[in-house]
């Protein structure tokens, strides 16, 4: 095989893998055997093999000696530190936003804060959280400040995962759309008060749902009888 195509096969596997973990697919703490999805994928094990170790390095799957890899575990310390970071980071930036943002900008923000989702229909859910990524990363760009949209666009990604957990729990469609449209609202009005207030809101109870959400999974992946022990999720 080619240098080339070889290069070709293993981005292929690399994405199509990535995208399986982000979606939970393939779920929280689950042992990957790399047969399964050489034959899943339509690609060969090598390729496989040098997509994990690419994910490996990012975080996704954690390598187990004699095991192969395992898809990384969700925890609520990952959870609380994250949600800490973005309370910081989101309430900076909705600030920055009200005061920089140009009136071009704004409208852009209000055009895109329009989106929703379908409960419990696994491709809404993605699309959903392409706009959510999108929305926020747009508030972030009006600050001017690259290194604030970079930390915003990193959390955003590690929390893309948790995401769909959290869209599973119950449906909140209307809530968050109405939540995108008020920080739109209150950014056109330059209220850098309320803005805080509506986005620090929206992540509380946000991480409230995730929260909820992690606990119900562990439930379900749990035997009869050991509901209570930390299985594929890891608190």
């Amino acid at each position: 095989m080619k240098n080339k195509e070889k290069q070709f096969l293993s981005t292929q596997a690399y994405h199509l893998i990535k995208e399986a973990i982000v979606t939970c697919e393939l779920s929280p703490g689950q042992l990957i055997v790399q047969s399964d999805l050489a034959e899943m994928y339509g690609v060969g094990v090598t390729p496989v093999r040098e997509a994990l170790r690419r994910l490996g390095l990012e975080g996704f799957v954690i390598a187990v000696p004699r095991l192969g890899y395992q898809v990384s575990p969700i925890t609520f310390q990952d959870i609380q530190e994250i949600f800490e970071l973005r309370l910081v980071l989101e309430s900076a930036a909705v600030r920055f936003a009200s005061e920089r943002a140009t009136s071009e900008q704004l409208k852009k923000i209000t055009e895109a804060a329009n989106f929703t989702y379908e409960y419990k229909k696994r491709d809404s859910y993605i699309n959903f959280l392409r706009h959510n990524a999108d929305f926020h990363i747009l508030i972030a760009s009006t600050s001017g400040n690259s290194r604030l949209i970079y930390q915003i666009r990193k959390i955003m990604d590690e929390l893309h995962r948790v995401f769909h957990l959290g869209l599973d729990v119950r449906d909140s469609a209307d809530e968050m759309r109405m939540d995108h449209i008020r920080i739109s609202d209150a950014l056109n009005k330059r209220d850098a008060e309320l803005v805080e207030k509506i986005i620090r809101n929206e992540i509380v109870t946000s991480q409230e749902r995730i929260f909820e959400a992690l606990k119900q999974y562990q439930i379900n992946m749990a035997p009869v009888g050991f509901a209570n022990t930390a299985f594929p999720v890891d608190f």
